[in-house]
């Protein structure tokens, strides 16, 4: 971002024009909290349009003037029963019993015969009744008109208010980059037009405002250039933080180029044009195209379309198809992106642990994976980027954490050792693979629904069930705890 043309628009705030004719003119006739859209009326406030404010009280105050009507009416011809009622047929009326009709005046006029009573309107009533008929219609004739009005003068002031929008708009954002660098540890970036991406200690800008509470987020250092480390193929276990490595690097870039400090202790990002990303899995089922058709036709989108200055981000390529052929075509695309003469800055993830071998035969390309520990059955996941490739996914383990039967846990370890003990130094070849496949024996014992943790599960639920929590005493809770423990050894 050149700062030296933002000093310069903040330098030309005090040509922001106060507008205070117009400003004053809406807070006076607007209401401050109006509806989505001038048609559902109560837009103009009270006291601007004397007709309007008739017509408003006329339709909100009607019964308490119908009710002085009646007052006034029976005060003044000592019909103590005389009532106004409302029907379709006559509207507004006027209903005297039989007993008092000789007390009616010569000005009423009779509209209907009853039994027992007789009905009548007087021209104040037939007045007031065509009033409260239309008011609707009309309160929004007239809101419109005097709405049209303010339009039309606020025509000659849209050019000022654009200047005043972009101004603020200008330092909004810029007092919210301000904010977030304050707040949450934010450097100064370096752009340049080198060619060399450098992040230290970088960080997910979204990932680490959401971690729980005392847990802090793994930096990581990034580095690519164009003449040593162009393409780093980058390997580790699942839920390892990868893809959030991936992402972590194009957003840093483009809050540099937005004019946002980073999330890291240091930034050296070159001019970049494009950032290309291939990440997800998604369908066109509509379109007809599978999950990895859509794949191909956004890395081949990507691939037309790169530059020297391009970051491409490509994240678990070909994992849509067989293996075989999967691996064949990410390899082919990182010789690709290797060979081009555009020499893109690319981040490549996958699973597929044979593309480390791209290290012995490009010179440009690196092998990176993310660490992990491992205590005994459990694995933990330090989410550390270092040198060397991993040959190892975890996605049994993966599977574990999610819930999956034991005895389907223990069968996919079966079969993960059978296969791997199968291939040699050199690897296994498609062919061998599927005679591997064909020769895997068969489970030992069928698969049951009711595994040991569901029946301990079921346990520890009736026990809790039968504990009244609410009368437990400290020592109490602290037995009931133990005595639950104890069901998982």
């Amino acid at each position: 971002m050149d700062h030296s043309s933002t000093r310069w628009r903040l330098s030309q705030s005090a040509l922001c024009q106060t507008c205070f004719y117009i400003a004053e003119k809406i807070i006076k006739e607007i209401e401050e909290n109006p509806p989505a859209t001038v048609h559902k009326g109560n837009v103009i406030k009270e006291g601007i349009n004397a007709e309007l404010d008739d017509l408003r009280n006329i339709a909100t105050g009607g019964k308490e003037y119908l009710a002085k009507l009646q007052q006034q009416e029976a005060e003044a011809t000592g019909i103590s029963s005389l009532k106004i009622s409302f029907n379709n047929v006559f509207g507004y009326y006027l209903e005297v019993t039989n007993i008092h009709k000789n007390k009616v005046p010569a000005t009423w006029m009779r509209k209907q015969t009853l039994a027992n009573a007789e009905r009548y309107i007087t021209p104040e009533l037939k007045e007031y009744e065509e009033k409260i008929v239309g008011a609707e219609e009309k309160i929004l004739t007239i809101e419109l008109s005097l709405y049209e009005k303010l339009l039309l003068e606020l025509q000659d002031y849209i050019a000022p208010i654009q200047v005043n929008g972009n101004i603020l708009a200008t330092l909004d954002c810029l007092i919210c980059f301000a904010n977030n660098a304050l707040h949450y540890n934010y450097k100064k970036p370096q752009l340049h037009e080198g060619n060399e991406l450098e992040l230290k200690e970088s960080r997910h800008p979204v990932i680490e405002r959401n971690l729980p509470v005392g847990e802090s987020y793994i930096a990581n250092n990034i580095f690519l250039d164009d003449s040593s480390q162009q393409i780093i193929i980058l390997t580790g276990p699942n839920m390892s933080g990868k893809s959030a490595l991936l992402r972590q690097t194009a957003l840093i870039t483009l809050m540099a180029h937005a004019g946002s400090f980073v999330p890291a202790n240091e930034a050296k990002i070159p001019l970049t044009d494009k950032i290309f990303t291939r990440v997800g899995a998604s369908d066109n089922l509509t379109g007809g195209e599978s999950t990895f058709m859509v794949e191909m036709n956004e890395t081949a989108s990507i691939l037309n379309n790169i530059t020297s200055r391009s970051l491409i981000l490509l994240d678990e390529i070909g994992r849509g198809t067989s293996t075989y052929d999967g691996i064949s075509i990410a390899w082919s695309i990182a010789e690709y992106l290797h060979n081009s003469p555009q020499k893109p800055k690319t981040l490549f993830a996958t699973h597929y642990h044979e593309l480390n071998e791209l290290e012995n035969k490009l010179p440009r390309t690196k092998n990176y994976h993310i660490t992990n520990k491992e205590i005994g059955n459990k694995i933990i996941f330090l989410r550390k980027l270092a040198p060397g490739g991993s040959t190892h996914s975890f996605g049994i383990h993966v599977a574990k954490m999610a819930g999956m039967p034991v005895e389907l846990i223990k069968r996919a370890n079966d079969i993960l050792k059978q296969l791997e003990d199968s291939r040699d130094g050199s690897g296994i070849s498609r062919e061998k693979f599927e005679q591997q496949v064909k020769k895997l024996s068969s489970p030992q014992m069928q698969l049951s629904i009711f595994d040991a943790h569901t029946e301990t599960f079921e346990e520890m639920r009736k026990l809790l069930e039968a504990t009244d929590i609410n009368r437990l005493t400290p020592v109490e809770a602290l037995l009931k705890l133990s005595e639950i423990k104890n069901l998982l050894k």
